[in-house]
C-alpha cells in the first residue's frame, strides 16, 4: 500500500516539489561577502537554529556548539581578532588545515581566488591587495552576526565532520529564511584567542566561524558565482 501510494501522481508531485525547493536553495546559496547593517531579528536566528539543530551526527552525539556574537559583543570580538590577524599573528587551528592544494584541488581554488579579485579589480599578482582583502574576513565582510562553531576534543575528527554537516544545514535555512552567510576557516587560525575570549574551556575545539545577516545585493563582490564540479568528476559508480 505504501508503494502504492508512492507512485500515485499526487505524490510524485509533492515529492518533485521538495526536491525542487531544495534544489533552489542549494543553487541560490552563495557566500556572501558584503552585508547590510541591519540586525537580523532574535527569533530568525532562533529559527535557522531549530531547524539546523536536526542536523544527522554520529551516534546521535550532536556535538556542535554555537557562540553568536552581535551588537557591541560581536565589535569587540571584531576588533580583537582583527587586530591579531592584522598583526601577523596567529595561534593555528584546532584541526589541520589542507597540507596543500594539488592538481584539480588547486585549480577550483584559484579558479575561486581570481574571481573574487577579478570581480573587485584587483589585478593579479597584487599581493598587498590580496592581503587586505583577506583580512575582511575578520571585519565579517559587514555582517551583524558572526557565530563559532565549536566541539569537543575527544570526540576529534568525527565532531568536526558533525559540525561540518550542521554549517551546511545552517546556511540552508539561513537562506531559506532571506538571509545570507558565509562559512569562514580563516576565524579558527586564532582558535586560541576566540577561547580566551569568550572564556571556553581547553577541551574546546574550534570548527569555524559562520558570518550572517542579510546580504548587500548591490554590491559587486556579491555578483560572482563559483562553479561545481560534475557529478562525472566526483562519483564512482559499481554496479557489478
Amino acid at each position: 500500500m505504501a508503494d502504492a501510494a508512492a507512485k500515485a501522481p499526487g505524490a510524485r508531485h509533492a515529492t518533485e516539489d521538495r526536491i525542487g525547493v531544495l534544489e533552489e536553495l542549494l543553487n541560490e546559496r552563495y557566500s556572501v561577502r558584503a552585508f547590510l547593517p541591519q540586525p537580523v531579528p532574535r527569533e530568525t536566528i532562533e529559527h535557522v537554529l531549530t531547524v539546523a539543530q536536526r542536523t544527522a551526527s554520529w551516534c546521535n552525539s550532536q556535538p556542535w556548539q554555537v557562540l553568536i556574537a552581535s551588537g557591541e559583543a560581536k565589535e569587540r570580538f571584531r576588533k580583537l581578532i582583527y587586530k591579531e590577524a592584522a598583526s601577523g599573528a596567529k595561534d593555528g587551528h584546532d584541526f589541520p588545515p589542507p597540507r596543500e592544494y594539488l592538481g584539480v584541488y588547486l585549480e577550483r581554488r584559484r579558479e575561486s581566488g581570481f574571481q573574487l579579485y577579478n570581480t573587485l579589480g584587483i589585478a593579479r599578482g597584487d599581493k598587498a591587495a590580496y592581503a587586505k582583502q583577506a583580512l575582511e574576513n575578520y571585519n565579517f565582510f559587514g555582517a551583524p552576526h558572526v557565530a563559532i562553531v565549536h566541539t569537543d576534543e575527544p570526540l576529534g575528527v568525527y565532531g568536526a565532520v558533525d559540525c561540518g554537516a550542521y554549517v551546511g544545514n545552517f546556511m540552508l535555512a539561513a537562506q531559506a529564511l532571506g538571509l545570507g552567510t558565509i562559512p569562514q576557516a580563516a576565524l579558527a587560525r586564532h582558535s586560541g584567542l576566540i577561547r580566551s575570549h569568550f572564556k571556553l574551556g581547553d577541551d574546546r575545539r574550534v570548527v569555524c566561524g559562520i558570518s550572517f545577516g542579510y546580504a548587500d545585493h548591490a554590491h559587486k563582490v556579491n555578483s560572482y558565482r563559483t562553479s561545481r564540479a560534475s557529478i562525472a568528476d566526483t562519483v564512482t559508480f559499481f554496479d557489478e
